[in-house]
């Protein structure tokens, strides 16, 4: 098939991470794949079979109406049209369903951010009007599938592909670390705040365990000390600073949690699944129930429930049994996120609405 991805630009962020892989997967498989951009700048690179249009040009500065002006006049020509188009992001997918439209291209919508989420003027228009004009939209949970569903979308859940390499432990020789990572500058959104006040009665009860917060981030660097000095933990809390070597610390690290008020789909703890880390999660919206199976691949704790979750990390910290049955049952609930696996799902989207 003729594939096309449109994005509004390749920056280094998850959706794309995930947008380059697929296309690169797509490609691999011998599909005809583009990659349609509106503005730089250009962080990631597909392989270079990938054929690449950029659509950055014209007078117009609002972006909206330029990418749409651009992309129309592209599709203008019949052979520039693909099979499919497979727009990202919400914005793009508000322009990606109106312009398959008009050219009688199928689409297939990719929202990465749950219903909830904060977005502006033309991301409510593809929410409310422009998903229902996609011939189908691709979403991370089943929370927003079933929202989705409700308003009349043909919608199916994707998640994202794991790409991590499984790491084979032949015996466990991990140091007493309880890991966290995320932009500690947003540590309101990924709960470190909340996690520092309620991990500081398990710190002081088991004296050889510390947790581990890996992320950049100097306003938020600056906050967490001093809430962890308040507490009387500092002693006990290691800010590791923002790294690249994330899979590494995970190996060494005993337990992950995840303590965010808010989620779309959690990649780190399908990283940690891989790098054989006990898992404990809030059940936050959304996406840790998707991913978790309590108590058989991880833990999952009602949703900022910090008593549960103090209780929870001291089970796994006093249980060695515990952290390595859900590490091996974590190993191999990783198949349906695997690369094939999604390319199969993506398959057979595209099989239904080309009928």
């Amino acid at each position: 098939m003729k594939i096309d991805f449109v994005v509004s630009s390749l920056v280094a962020g998850g959706a794309e991470r995930v947008l380059i892989l697929l296309a690169n997967h797509f490609d691999k498989k011998g599909h005809d794949v583009t990659i349609i951009t509106f503005n730089e700048p250009e962080v990631f690179s597909a392989n270079s079979s990938v054929k690449r249009i950029r659509l950055h040009d014209g007078k117009i500065k609002n972006h909206t109406i330029r990418s749409i002006i651009n992309l129309y006049k592209f599709y203008s020509e019949k052979k520039n049209r693909p099979d499919i188009l497979m727009p990202f992001m919400t914005q793009t997918n508000f322009i990606g369903a109106l312009i398959g439209k008009l050219r009688g291209i199928k689409v297939v919508s990719a929202e990465h951010n749950n219903h909830l989420r904060e977005t502006d003027f033309i991301g409510k228009l593809a929410r409310k009007y422009m998903y229902r004009k996609s011939d189908a939209l691709t979403v991370l949970t089943k929370f927003d599938e079933q929202h989705y569903k409700s308003k009349g979308v043909n919608v199916y859940v994707m998640p994202n592909p794991c790409t991590f390499d499984i790491y084979n432990e032949i015996e466990r020789n991990r140091k007493k670390i309880i890991l966290a990572v995320g932009d500690l500058n947003r540590y309101h959104h990924k709960g470190f705040d909340n996690l520092i006040m309620l991990i500081s009665p398990v710190l002081k009860k088991n004296k050889d365990w510390k947790l581990k917060l890996v992320g950049g981030g100097d306003e938020g660097t600056k906050f967490l000390k001093e809430l962890a000095k308040e507490h009387q933990i500092e002693d006990q809390v290691i800010f590791e600073g923002y790294s690249t070597k994330v899979s590494e610390i995970m190996t060494e690290s005993e337990i992950y949690v995840l303590s965010s008020r808010t989620e779309g789909l959690p990649m780190v703890i399908l990283e940690a699944f891989a790098r054989g880390t006990a898992c404990i999660a809030f059940d936050c919206v959304t996406g840790p129930s998707d991913i978790i199976n309590p108590d058989k691949n991880g833990i999952l704790i009602e949703d900022q429930n910090f008593n549960a979750m103090a209780d929870g990390l001291d089970k796994l910290i006093n249980n060695l049994e515990l952290r390595i049955k859900l590490t091996s049952e974590a190993v191999n609930s990783l198949d349906r996120y695997k690369m094939d696996a999604v390319y199969n799902n993506y398959l057979n989207i595209f099989e239904n609405i080309l009928k």
